[in-house]
């Protein structure tokens, strides 16, 4: 019941403050516990809408994984690990390159 409120809320902040791409990604992160659906729905939004937003491409990319959508998911890593460059996010960098890897490893050729 609480994700339910927690949705609920992040609906509203959504509706007052539409441009700020943190209440999308919060949205899209509580949807993954229980609508795959619409947690694809909102990382495809955020992806489009928000692109300058770091956070988004490492669930974005787990996302597509658990979708089965194995070239987008490593298309979304790529593109995080170049935004992280150029914002200079050396952190944000190492965790996407760490995640690219694995999944080099276990779901490419």
């Amino acid at each position: 019941m609480a994700n339910l409120n927690r949705i609920s809320q992040l609906l509203d902040y959504i509706n007052e403050d539409p441009d700020d791409p943190f209440n999308f990604y919060a949205l899209a992160i509580e949807y993954q516990q229980q609508d795959k659906n619409r947690a694809k729905e909102y990382f495809e939004l955020l992806l489009e809408r928000f692109p300058l937003y770091l956070p988004t491409y490492f669930h974005a990319a787990v996302c597509f994984i658990e979708w089965q959508e194995f070239a987008k998911a490593g298309q979304i890593y790529k593109k995080g690990i170049t935004l992280a460059q150029q914002q200079g996010n050396q952190h944000a960098e190492r965790e996407l390159r760490n995640a690219y890897l694995n999944f080099q490893l276990e779901y490419e050729d």
